[in-house]
């Protein structure tokens, strides 16, 4: 499978600044993978050491801080010398030996040529606690689950040729958007977790995608039970059972209430975040205003809480899969289409997407800043035009650029651009 962030563990890899890398994401994304593999293609020789299946190896960190010697007894034990610049370091699992990610700083300060990737389970959220890390020292970078130009590039090359070549104002033959479509909603089925993809392209086997689906949700509980920090786990599993709850609500803003009965946002504060840092769920904030720069005007109290993948919400919420294909109005397909679509602009702006509800009855599903502009964006799961929301909005705020996100075809009117789903990913690039 071909993964996009390995461009920028390249650009990582060849920068003058670079510091020791680490990799944040929920479990199963792929960051094993990921760092094996671009070791295996642009590094002589791999160095991979697992903190949670080597138990030896901490003593090393416990008992040193010289980057030179830990080095050295890492390549004793690999029984072959490790070089700068020509060999790539992995600590896997690192949330299991926190010197380990500590010393992290004392390779940036005194051994940089040596290059260290570093990732874990949950490591965001000992990542977001004040010292649990070499602040400064290291370099970041997210894993979220494949997008949907992944996976369409993973499952059927010849239609992701063609979908890679539309350019902005291109006029898409009806063939190529009904099988784009169709690309859609099975991504919305089978999500971008990389071992339901793997599934998926091995066997063609829904009901095997659908178990290793469940299997994850079951882990990723199993591991809030395992969760043995200052937050609670069980509130950790009640914020996440309620994810569905939450969006099937005709206003998606999270309500305490719905995870438990008389519940209060000091209850459960602590568990969204731990929550948001582990990247199982996406947050995204209410703005007051849509106006530049809109962190000025983010309402913290007011968010929505999406899911990091699609296909996990998806199996989550119970929908079958005969309702997604067969293009029916069934109950969740606007939380499932905006979750969707979060996931493929998330990152592909500099600052985070946000939403504005000025009333309880109005609503712009997401609103980005690129530049100096304010985009609105609408999401809508069919064919069905514009809300009355969303013109209200345009008349008043007169954006440069307005954006439909629909199943309706790609059309460019002044101001206003329907954007087919499948197009959300390359939203930047076509509008």
């Amino acid at each position: 499978m071909n993964r996009h962030v390995i461009n920028q563990l390249l650009e990582w890899k060849n920068s003058d600044n670079r510091k020791p890398l680490v990799l944040k994401g929920a479990r199963q994304v792929g960051k094993t993978w990921l760092m094996k593999e671009f070791g295996k293609n642009h590094y002589e020789d791999t160095f991979y050491f697992n903190f949670d299946e080597e138990d030896e190896l901490k003593s090393i960190f416990e008992t040193n801080k010289d980057p030179y010697r830990i080095v050295e007894l890492l390549g004793l034990i690999k029984d072959k010398k490790i070089l700068p610049k020509k060999h790539l370091i992995i600590f896997d699992e690192v949330q299991e030996c926190s010197a380990a990610l500590n010393c992290l700083k004392y390779f940036c300060e005194k051994a940089n040529e040596y290059h260290i990737i570093s990732a874990g389970s949950l490591l965001g959220t000992l990542l977001a606690q004040p010292k649990s890390y070499p602040v400064g020292k290291v370099n970041l970078i997210n894993i979220n689950p494949m997008t949907f130009d992944e996976f369409l590039e993973a499952t059927d090359k010849g239609l992701f040729s063609y979908y890679n070549s539309i350019q902005k104002g291109q006029n898409i033959e009806t063939i190529f958007h009904n099988k784009l479509l169709e690309a859609y909603s099975y991504y919305l089925i089978i999500g971008g977790m990389p071992e339901c993809v793997s599934i998926w392209i091995k066997t063609k086997d829904p009901a095997k995608v659908n178990t290793v689906q469940h299997e994850l949700v079951e882990l990723y509980e199993n591991d809030f039970s395992k969760h043995n920090g200052k937050v609670n786990s069980g509130r950790i599993l009640l914020v996440f059972r309620s994810i569905v709850t939450q969006l099937a609500k005709d206003n998606e803003k999270f309500i305490y209430g719905c995870v438990k009965d008389g519940a209060r946002a000091r209850e459960f504060e602590e568990s969204i975040e731990w929550l948001v840092s582990a990247g199982m769920v996406l947050r995204i904030y209410n703005v007051s205003k849509p106006e530049h720069p809109l962190a000025a005007f983010e309402q913290l109290n007011h968010f929505k809480l999406f899911m990091f993948d699609v296909g996990l919400l998806k199996h989550m919420a119970g929908i079958s899969n005969q309702a997604i294909l067969l293009k029916a109005n069934y109950q969740f397909k606007g939380p499932l289409t905006q979750n969707y679509v979060l996931q493929q602009i998330k990152n592909i702006y500099d600052t985070e997407p946000r939403y504005y509800a000025p009333t309880a009855t109005s609503e712009i599903d997401f609103i980005v800043q690129d530049d100096m502009s304010i985009i609105p964006i609408e999401v809508k799961g069919g064919e069905s035009t514009s809300s009355a929301s969303f013109k209200d909005y345009i008349k008043k705020f007169k954006p440069e650029k307005a954006v439909r996100i629909s199943k309706l075809g790609y059309k460019c009117n002044d101001n206003f651009i329907n954007l087919p789903l499948y197009l959300a990913g390359k939203i930047k690039d076509t509008i």
